[in-house]
């Protein structure tokens, strides 16, 4: 057993037949879920999702697994509730550490083939696609998957089954009498496990302080047919979610209704329409053109579905507001829908690839501006309460959201009489069989990020280094010395980020005589350090800059002996 192992086996509140709970992500945060569950000796894991970063070159963000990943040999397996990417996502950068076997309905599957197939892991994965309302038997879990309603195909909760007790845990969930798409919520299974006994309910918290229920994806087709009628000159780009397939549905109806030609914009569309198409989600639509085909299209018959909704770099959407992409270009007359609300932290690049649109002379509409667009894909407060009256859980725990959703969770369920909250944080080891849900210890955790191809820690020296380059800026600084106490020439000074290009020679300037003085009255041992001149040349250089411009910037000195 490894060392963090140990210390859990060897808390006094620890028991083997104790059940555990154990999130490693998604507690106190919006995306990137990773759960662990253990039960005699063994884990189990709920999902390997992902957030996105925007800051120093990185885009994926994911949890640091290094607590399970010594311990692989006792993970058991690997259940995805559903195919968003704060849900799926990490598995193709974290699976080769964890060695797993995973377990997914049969939409959830084809995402994650496609995804394990671009990293080159689709033959090692050992990936089991489950039937909806499957079950699943690793021993000591057995998980049966209920079918509920969300915003992507086939989202699922988990009864999570041990000889402790169960556990319904709800991944991201509404309740919508008319998905559109995909099955309805299976009241009645809840309703079953209620009446035999739930232990806890794990419960989605995004839409905590939203009163009454979450509308239905019916209502937002008969709104964006409607609105798509009334836009009767140059192209309509409606920016959506991707993995929302009856929204990519409702739009090809409104391009129909209009009159106009269904396209999608952006790789992410077209893979969640492959796999939908495939699973017969899509009957009775005719296929989407892609942007391949729009050349020779009248501009006033065309309807665009784009990725872009959260103000993505690199989406679709991003490059047509900035006139980069290759084949679609925006003009005045054409209009963009925003069918999506903006996720919080990603309000200023979403303003401000709206902004771009309008320079461009194009009409945006957003959710905020019209109602009835766009409707959210989490439990509203009543949901919440039908939720708890169906499953009857002795405890819940709430997860999936910030500080502020989590509490307001627990609150509002007590308030509804369920007997046992408890308050989870990313790391928090807790025990759901004891008198109360208690935290028994905590676990290392942390944030890895994805630097090109690689996986680094996201608060490692390099990261660091990036930030200090990012806010200070750089000095590079070769100097060439002998025994003899010389300075060949001048050092060759080089500045990044530090002074605009009128000032650049000045402060180099002063940054030579700086060094010059510092040379000055050196003791003769010290010309045998070259550590010591190093870190000389360091210091009067960044005070330099600092006197200069008020900024300490990372500065590298390499000495040449001659």
């Amino acid at each position: 057993m490894n060392e963090i192992n140990n210390k859990i086996q060897d808390n006094p509140r620890y028991n083997p037949n104790d059940l555990l709970f154990l999130p490693l992500g998604g507690c106190n945060e919006i995306g990137m879920n990773l759960n662990l569950y253990g039960f005699q000796k063994k884990w189990l894991m709920v999902d390997c999702g992902i957030t996105f970063g925007d800051q120093l070159g990185i885009e994926i963000i994911m949890p640091d697994i290094d607590f399970i990943a010594k311990q692989h040999k006792d993970l058991v397996g690997l259940i995805v509730t559903h195919a968003h990417e704060d849900h799926v996502g990490a598995i193709p950068y974290l699976w080769e550490k964890l060695l797993c076997p995973v377990y997914a309905t049969p939409f959830t599957t084809r995402i994650l083939q496609a995804k394990l197939q671009e990293v080159g892991l689709l033959e090692k994965v050992p990936l089991f696609e489950v039937p909806l309302n499957g079950e699943v038997d690793l021993n000591p879990f057995k998980i049966n998957f209920i079918s509920l309603t969300h915003s992507i195909p086939e989202p699922n909760a988990l009864a999570v089954k041990t000889e402790a007790g169960t556990v319904i845990h709800t991944g991201d969930w509404k309740l919508d009498p008319d998905p559109l798409i995909g099955e309805t919520t299976d009241i009645q299974t809840l309703k079953d496990y209620g009446g035999e006994g739930v232990l806890a309910l794990v419960c989605d918290s995004t839409n905590v302080f939203v009163e009454g229920k979450t509308d239905s994806e019916a209502s937002v087709r008969k709104h964006l047919v409607k609105l798509v009628k009334n836009q009767k000159e140059g192209r309509v780009v409606i920016a959506c979610f991707a993995s929302n397939v009856a929204r990519l549905a409702s739009c090809a109806i409104a391009a129909q209704e209009a009159g106009r030609i269904p396209i999608l914009v952006g790789r992410s569309m077209i893979r969640m329409e492959k796999a939908a198409r495939e699973l017969g989600y899509l009957k009775g639509l005719p296929p989407f053109l892609t942007e391949d085909d729009i050349q020779d299209l009248d501009r006033n018959r065309i309807l665009l579905t784009s990725t872009g909704s959260q103000g993505e770099a690199r989406s679709a959407l991003a490059r047509m507001s900035s006139n980069e992409h290759p084949r679609l270009k925006l003009s005045d007359g054409d209009t963009v829908i925003f069918s999506a609300r903006m996720i919080p932290g990603n309000e200023i690049s979403v303003k401000g690839i709206q902004e771009q649109l309008i320079d461009l002379g194009v009409s945006v509409i957003h959710a905020d501006e019209i109602e009835g667009i766009h409707v959210s894909g989490h439990p509203a407060r009543e949901d919440l309460k039908d939720m708890y009256s169906w499953v009857q859980p002795k405890i819940v725990v709430p997860v999936h959201g910030e500080p502020a959703h989590i509490r307001e969770q627990a609150k509002y369920a007590q308030a509804l009489g369920v007997k046992k909250v408890i308050i989870p944080y990313n790391g928090s080891l807790i025990n759901l069989t004891s008198d109360e849900p208690t935290i028994i210890g905590e676990v290392p955790h942390g944030r890895l990020a994805l630097d090109g191809n690689i996986v680094v820690p996201l608060f490692s020296t390099q990261m660091r280094e990036r930030a200090r380059l990012m806010v200070a800026g750089a000095v590079f600084i070769t100097i060439v010395i002998n025994a003899e106490e010389k300075v060949y020439g001048q050092p060759h000074i080089t500045l990044l980020g530090i002074a605009e290009e009128n000032a650049e020679e000045e402060t180099i300037q002063a940054i030579e005589k700086q060094i010059e003085l510092a040379f000055e009255g050196i003791p003769a041992e010290y010309w045998q350090k070259e550590e010591v001149i190093s870190e000389m040349i360091r210091i009067a250089c960044r005070r330099t800059i600092n006197g200069l411009r008020g900024k300490k910037p990372l500065t590298t000195v390499h000495i040449i002996t001659a």
